[in-house]
């Protein structure tokens, strides 16, 4: 193995992984094969050890609450040995060392292993929302730590794509190839992982499938699925502006899973007995041209390779405490420096979305004879503070204005301090450990694809936080999003789905950008100006207006308790004589 580690129970981890990736998964091995020898000791840790998982989960020798135990303590094992870089176990040895050479984030894979502990007990979709979310919920982390080892490595044009629904959608086709492919072996366990709306679509398909009968409505059903996948698959825009190297394995990827496509379609009823696997000509059509054109990309691309952790004789850390992926503790938010304590308010009384327009920044910095850009690093501690003063009185919804589609037109020196200052604030992730989920409103073609990556990492990550909601308004204007919103109904008329003349605030809501996204109670302006500047105007249609002399730098989590305390007081009629006795 290029560039092997020194270690022999290491080596021996590594080439464990390789071996399994190579029997168990053909077409994945062949993909790394496609990327630089010393990055694909990694990419191997990586893929044995989802696989090892699943297999856990997959079980079907063991009932499910003994599945669902073993794969909760492969976890938790998993995070124990994080901080030594070892672990008895081959393939976790291998991930914690590929963890700590190229500087991986494990936790980021956190509800991705747990979410393979909850399939033990079985999956059920009522429609393809449910379905792409519990697909993407699982890949997109695993992805993910791919895009990053590449990262590591140099590759200057990270691996990632125009937009996040071809990419998704990309993901979204691997998942659906992937369950026509195991299609036998999973009606064998009594699975089927297949949205109830695609079955309703072929009546009595669902019940010929659980009988492994071979029908009309199974073979239309087939026929409808990989419809779906190849179009999903093909995404024009997958590889645009991306390094060729990665490019190439893209498309590679592409190309195999519409040869497994053409493999299910021809398998006929043999689909409901046996794993369709394409003809080996046709691998070898698509694999070696492939080869020639990524060994030609790699040899012109210099790369970073870190070296191991450490080597075979050097000292441990001591084991971490074992932290179970499926229960984990935030910690408070720092208590304010003055020892100033949050006011108690009823939760009835509490808005439930607060928005915040943070002006002043400019200001503050030319008060101060300072550049434009340091009122905004100032701004960012004042973000911090606002957050923490959010979580102490029990805020929903915290909505920040943090770069607008008019924000463009400032000075180019600024506007690139502004989007690096967001992008060490992203990364840097000042609230990995509070309960904070964070969002990101706006639109991604502009922003440079790094960010974008980061800020889309992060909504990935934090999902299932149940605390704050901390959305970031980044590169939003309101008249855009409604603007894009009509196109989005105008799409739907002309498909027939909608009829115009019956459209109503619902379905606008609907096809907003975050439909889910609830009207703000209160939106605060700092800065001793009093306009709403094209902010969230579908969703402040009933706010409560809080204007404040203070320029933005110089607010303090107090400032927000006061702007709750006097929205508490508002009288709020929306349209009726008599005030409703309580906010929305």
């Amino acid at each position: 193995m290029s560039d092997a580690p020194a270690d022999p129970a290491l080596r021996a981890a590594y080439r464990l992984c390789r071996r399994r990736t190579k029997s168990e998964d053909p077409a994945e091995y062949a993909l790394i094969q496609l990327v630089p020898a010393p990055l694909r000791p990694a990419l191997h840790a990586l893929w044995a050890a989802a696989n090892a998982l699943d297999d856990l989960g997959d079980d079907r020798t063991a009932p499910a609450a003994e599945r669902a135990a073993r794969v909760e303590a492969w976890i938790t094992a998993l995070h124990r040995e994080l901080p030594t870089g070892t672990s008895p176990d081959p393939i976790r040895h291998a991930l914690v060392d590929t963890a700590a050479r190229w500087r991986l984030d494990l936790s980021e894979l956190r509800d991705a292993m747990a979410q393979v502990r909850e399939d033990t007990d079985g999956r059920s979709f009522t429609d393809w929302a449910a379905w792409r979310t519990w697909g993407r919920d699982n890949l997109l982390p695993w992805f993910g730590q791919v895009r990053a080892i590449l990262d590591r490595a140099g590759v200057p044009v990270a691996l990632r794509l125009d937009t996040r629904e071809a990419y998704e959608e990309f993901l979204d086709g691997v998942r659906l190839t992937d369950i026509l492919t195991d299609l036998s072996a999973d009606l064998a366990q009594g699975d089927l992982l297949l949205p109830e709306e695609a079955l309703a679509l072929h009546p009595g398909s669902a019940d010929d499938l659980a009988n492994r009968r071979w029908s009309p409505a199974v073979s239309a059903l087939v026929t409808d699925l990989t419809g779906r996948a190849r179009r999903w698959v093909a995404q024009e825009t997958l590889t645009r502006g991306m390094h060729p190297g990665p490019a190439t394995v893209l498309q590679t990827m592409a190309a195999l899973l519409h040869a497994q496509l053409d493999a299910v379609e021809a398998a006929g009823p043999a689909l409901l007995r046996a794993r369709p696997r394409p003809a080996l000509r046709t691998r070898v059509r698509i694999l070696a041209p492939a080869r020639t054109r990524a060994a030609l990309a790699w040899s012109l691309t210099p790369l970073t390779l870190p070296p191991h952790h450490r080597s075979p004789d050097a000292p441990r850390q001591p084991a971490a405490p074992a932290r179970p992926a499926t229960a984990r503790a935030f910690r408070r938010p720092p208590p304010h420096p003055s020892g100033e304590r949050p006011p108690v308010i009823p939760p009835a009384l509490l808005p439930a979305h607060v928005a915040v327009i943070m002006d002043g920044n400019g200001r503050w910095a030319q008060q101060r004879g300072l550049p434009r850009h340091a009122g905004h690093r100032a701004g960012a501690h004042a973000v911090r503070e606002v957050v923490h003063g959010a979580l102490e009185i029990g805020l929903a919804h915290l909505t920040l204005y943090t770069f607008s589609t008019e924000n463009w037109h400032r000075d180019t020196e600024e506007v690139d301090a502004i989007l690096g200052l967001l992008r060490d604030e992203v990364a840097e992730d000042p609230f990995r450990d509070l309960d904070v989920r964070m969002r990101w409103h706006g639109r991604a073609g502009r922003l440079p694809p790094d960010l974008a990556d980061l800020l889309q990492l992060r909504e990935r990550t934090t999902r299932g936080r149940t605390g704050l909601t901390l959305t970031m308004c980044i590169d939003y204007g309101g008249r855009d999003e409604i603007t894009r919103t009509a196109a989005a109904l105008a799409r739907r008329v002309r498909a027939g789905h909608l009829d115009p003349d019956r459209i109503t605030d619902e379905d606008f809501a609907r096809h907003l950008p975050h439909p889910d996204m609830p009207d703000v109670d209160l939106l605060w302006r700092t800065g001793n100006e009093q306009r709403t500047s094209n902010f969230l105007p579908w969703h402040a249609a009933y706010a409560e207006l809080h204007f404040t002399p203070g320029l933005w730098p110089d607010t303090d989590r107090h400032h927000l308790w006061e702007a709750v305390t006097a929205y508490t007081h508002r009288q709020r009629r929306h349209g009726t004589t008599n005030p409703d006795p309580l906010p929305r």
